[in-house]
C-alpha cells in the first residue's frame, strides 16, 4: 500500500500530522438497517487521521463517522475542519491527541441536497463501531497500549441544527480563498424552523461568516407556503435584508452600540448620522442592519473584493449614499485614516470582525495584528469623544491567557470596557468606550435603544462592565 510508510508512523502521535488514505469498507458486511452509508454502495471508504498536542500523559483516540451525505463538506474534508472538529470533541473525550475520520471517499459524489436524519432514525452505531474497532486499533499510537491493555476508542457522535442543506455556489476568492453558499434550514426548537442563506470559507469551514433569514417570494397564482423545508435550494427564496440579525454574535455586537446611545440619539437630534466603520463585511448581514434598522451611516472595508460580490449578488448588500464599502486592508486602512486626520474619518463606531487567517490553532478572532496597542490607538484616534470599539472575539483553543491579554491592552488604551458572552462556547463580543460612560440603558425610551432592542434581541440586558 503506498501508504504504508506513513500508516507505520502513526505508532507515535506527531502533532499537527495528517494523513487520508482509502480502506475497503468493512460496513458493507452490515445489514442494510445498521449501514451508515447504505444507499452508496461505497467499496472503499475514506479514512483520515490527524494528531494534535495533548499534556496528559495518556493520550487518547477516538473515531467519528462523517454523516451521510456530507463526506464532501469541507467540515469533514479538510484538515481545518478536522482540527476543528477534534478541539471540539474533547468535551466529549478528555485528552484527546488523535481523531480518525472515517467516511465516504471525497470521489464519491454529492447530492444535490443533504437531508439530515433524525436522530431517533439514524442507524445504530455500535455494529458500525464493532466492524470497524480492528482498524481504528491499528492505527491507535503504540503508548495506548501500556500495560498490555487494549484501549477504548470510542465513535463519537457530531450533531449539528441543520435539517436541510444545498449548496448554492462555490467561487474562490484572492484573499480567502474558496467559499460557498448554501442555502440550509435550522432546527430552532421550540420555535419553528426557519430558512437561512450562509456563507462559509473553506479555510475555516466551521465558521459561519455570514448568515440571514430567508423568504419566499410568491409569485401571481402562488397559494400559502408549502413545506418550507422543501424550499431549500430553490430559486424563489430570497434573503432577508435589513432586519433582525440571526448569528447571536452579530447580535451581541449591535448590542454594544448600546454603551454609546445617547450619543448617537443626540447626532440624530441636530440633524446628523452616526458614523460607523465595520472593518469585515462578509455577507453584509451587519452592515444592512445598521443602515436600515439603526439609520447610521455606514462604511465598511474587506480585503476580498469577491467576498463583496457574493454579499452583492446572495444575500442582499446595496450601496447607497450612506452605505459605502472599500476593498482593501481594514487594520492598514485604520491606520492610515489615523495618520491623515482626515475629519470626515471621525466615527461613533468601529466594528471589527476580522477572524485569524491562521487556522492551526482552529478558528479564531481578532488576528494577533489588531490586538497590537498601536492598532488599538490609530482606532481611538479616528473615534470621536463619546466613541466605542467594537470587537468579536474567538479566543484561540491553543492560547488561554490570548483573552486576558487583550483585556489588559484594550484597558491601557481605552477608558472603559464592557463584555458581552454571547454564550455559544465561542464568541465573546468587547466593547471599549473612548470617555466614561455615566449609565447604561438608564433611559430605555431613546430612538436608538428601541431600534436596538429590535436587531439585537436580549443581548442589551447581558452588556458588563469588567
Amino acid at each position: 500500500m503506498a501508504v504504508s510508510s506513513e500508516l507505520e508512523g502513526l505508532q507515535d502521535v506527531e502533532p499537527s500530522r495528517f494523513i487520508a488514505f482509502s480502506f475497503p469498507n468493512p460496513l458493507l458486511l452490515l445489514d442494510h438497517a445498521s449501514d451508515p452509508y447504505a444507499h452508496g454502495g461505497h467499496e472503499f471508504l475514506r479514512v483520515a487521521v490527524l494528531d494534535h498536542s495533548s499534556p496528559h500523559p495518556s493520550p487518547r483516540t477516538a473515531a467519528m463517522l462523517v454523516p451521510a451525505g456530507r463526506h464532501r463538506d469541507w467540515i469533514f474534508s479538510t484538515r481545518a475542519g478536522h482540527l476543528h472538529l477534534l478541539l471540539a470533541s474533547r468535551s466529549q473525550c478528555s485528552h484527546l491527541s488523535r481523531l480518525i475520520l472515517v467516511g465516504p471517499e471525497l470521489s464519491a459524489p454529492s447530492p444535490s441536497r443533504v437531508v439530515v436524519v433524525a436522530a431517533a432514525a439514524r442507524p445504530d452505531p455500535d455494529p458500525a463501531h464493532a466492524r470497524l474497532l480492528p482498524l481504528l486499533l491499528a492505527l491507535c499510537p503504540r503508548a495506548a497500549f501500556g500495560g498490555d491493555a487494549i484501549p477504548d476508542v470510542p465513535l463519537l457522535s457530531f450533531h449539528d441544527d441543520l435539517l436541510r442543506l444545498a449548496p448554492v455556489k462555490v467561487v474562490a476568492g484572492p484573499v480567502v480563498g474558496e467559499m460557498v453558499v448554501e442555502d440550509v434550514a435550522v432546527d430552532c426548537a421550540p420555535r419553528p424552523a426557519e430558512l437561512r442563506r450562509r456563507l462559509r470559507f473553506k479555510r475555516m469551514p466551521f465558521l459561519v461568516q455570514t448568515q440571514v433569514r430567508l423568504v419566499r417570494q410568491l409569485s401571481p397564482g402562488d397559494s400559502l407556503m408549502l413545506d418550507a423545508l422543501d424550499e431549500v435550494g430553490g430559486g424563489s427564496l430570497q434573503p432577508e435584508v435589513g432586519g433582525e440579525l440571526v448569528q447571536p454574535y452579530l447580535q451581541a455586537m449591535a448590542a454594544g452600540l448600546a454603551v454609546i446611545a445617547p450619543s448617537m440619539d443626540e447626532s440624530f437630534r441636530l440633524g446628523g448620522k452616526p458614523r460607523c466603520l465595520c472593518a469585515g463585511i462578509g455577507g453584509g448581514a451587519l452592515l444592512m442592519s445598521i443602515r436600515m434598522g439603526l439609520q447610521c451611516d455606514v462604511l465598511g472595508i474587506e480585503a476580498d473584493g469577491v467576498v463583496l460580490d457574493v454579499a452583492r449578488s446572495h444575500f442582499g448588500l446595496v450601496e447607497d449614499e450612506f452605505l459605502q464599502v472599500r476593498v482593501g486592508d481594514a487594520i492598514q486602512m485604520i491606520q492610515d485614516f489615523a495618520h491623515q486626520g482626515d475629519p470626515d474619518m471621525n466615527f461613533s463606531a468601529i466594528m471589527v470582525d476580522l477572524d485569524s487567517s491562521d487556522a492551526i490553532c482552529g478558528v479564531s478572532a481578532p488576528p494577533l495584528e489588531m490586538t497590537k496597542e498601536s492598532i488599538l490607538l490609530a482606532s481611538r484616534t479616528i473615534l470621536h469623544h463619546d466613541g466605542a470599539f467594537i470587537l468579536n472575539v474567538i479566543p484561540p483553543a491553543a492560547d488561554g491567557s490570548f483573552y486576558k491579554g487583550l483585556i489588559d491592552v484594550l484597558r491601557h488604551v481605552f477608558s472603559e470596557l464592557y463584555e458581552i458572552n454571547v454564550s455559544n462556547g465561542e464568541n465573546f463580543v468587547l466593547v471599549a468606550t473612548v470617555s466614561p460612560v455615566e449609565t447604561i440603558l438608564a433611559d430605555s425610551s431613546g430612538s436608538v435603544l428601541t431600534k436596538l432592542r429590535k436587531l439585537a434581541g436580549d443581548f442589551l440586558e447581558h452588556i458588563t462592565r469588567i
